[in-house]
């Protein structure tokens, strides 16, 4: 038993279930515009169940595609797999597992879009392998990420809409911005081994100016959620409070100091998901 367990705890450290907090609001979000209302615990269940499961099985592919580069990376070769803390067989397995539970998270919620399971999954798999040829990967992670809003949608209305692929925009917009500039840690090891990224390929200054132009877009069309759906002035506060955090991310950042990237990437953008969800619910509630 105790093997077991620590398996498990080695299996969260590797998938960082902590970076959820980057989707998961944004599922929870999908499926609260949805009804403008809180969710069943039913549904709350199978969608955070979803979110899990996806998440989980994209993390522990790009830990398996990735683990020769991770182990010639110095920022990454502490990891996991590179330091042969857990197998490649055990995350394989993990990540199968992880596959399945989605796929019967999809079924429960909505049967009749499983037919849409083989391009997420598509997606999971394919994300890890584009930085070998195209420096567009950020978009594609960022797609990948954007299918959390539109489950969201799904999994209440069980159908798609024009608001559905909106909010799948939002996110991938977003996600892709902040990818860009979490990208900058690796300009010298990308170059060395022939891999693609927006700042690698057109310059520090370009790819942050990129970076903003697509955070622009995300907080525009979120204002037009909420035209497109009459939401209220506690969403528009949260949208203001998103915008508002989005500047102070690139104020913190410039071509000439990239000493604060993760600050930007990981508490600025979990503070986003999470401020933007909880004044969601407050439109909702009040």
């Amino acid at each position: 038993m105790a093997l077991i367990l620590k398996k498990i705890k080695l299996l969260g450290e590797l998938i960082k279930y902590e970076h959820t907090v980057f989707a998961l609001p944004f599922a929870y979000l999908g499926a609260i515009l949805a009804q403008k209302a809180i969710p069943s615990w039913w549904h709350l269940f199978w969608i955070t169940m979803a979110m899990a499961a996806a998440r989980s099985a994209a993390m522990g592919l790009n830990r398996v595609i990735d683990r020769h580069l991770d182990a010639a990376n110095p920022r990454t070769a502490g990891r996991h797999l590179p330091r042969g803390l857990i197998s490649v067989i055990e995350v394989k397995v993990f990540i199968v597992f992880s596959l399945a539970v989605f796929v019967c998270c999809v079924y429960v919620l909505s049967p009749r879009h499983l037919v849409y399971t083989p391009v997420i999954m598509l997606f999971l798999v394919g994300y890890s392998y584009t930085k070998r040829f195209t420096c567009l990967s950020h978009l594609i992670l960022g797609v990948t990420d954007g299918f959390a809003p539109m489950g969201g949608w799904i999994a209440i209305t069980r159908s798609m809409d024009l608001t559905a692929f909106v909010l799948g925009a939002i996110v991938a917009f977003w996600v892709a911005g902040f990818d860009i500039i979490y990208a900058t840690l690796d300009l010298d090891f990308d170059r060395q081994y022939g891999l693609y990224s927006l700042p690698l390929n057109f310059g520090l200054k370009n790819a942050l100016l990129v970076s903003r132009v697509l955070h622009a877009l995300s907080v525009l069309l979120l204002l037009f959620v909420f035209f497109l759906l009459g939401l209220g002035r506690w969403f528009l506060a949260g949208v203001a409070v998103m915008a508002v955090l989005l500047v102070y991310e690139h104020s913190i950042i410039s071509p000439h100091d990239l000493s604060r990237v993760n600050t930007a990437f990981f508490n600025v953008n979990g503070l986003i998901s999470i401020l933007l969800l909880a004044f969601t619910i407050l439109d909702v509630t009040l």
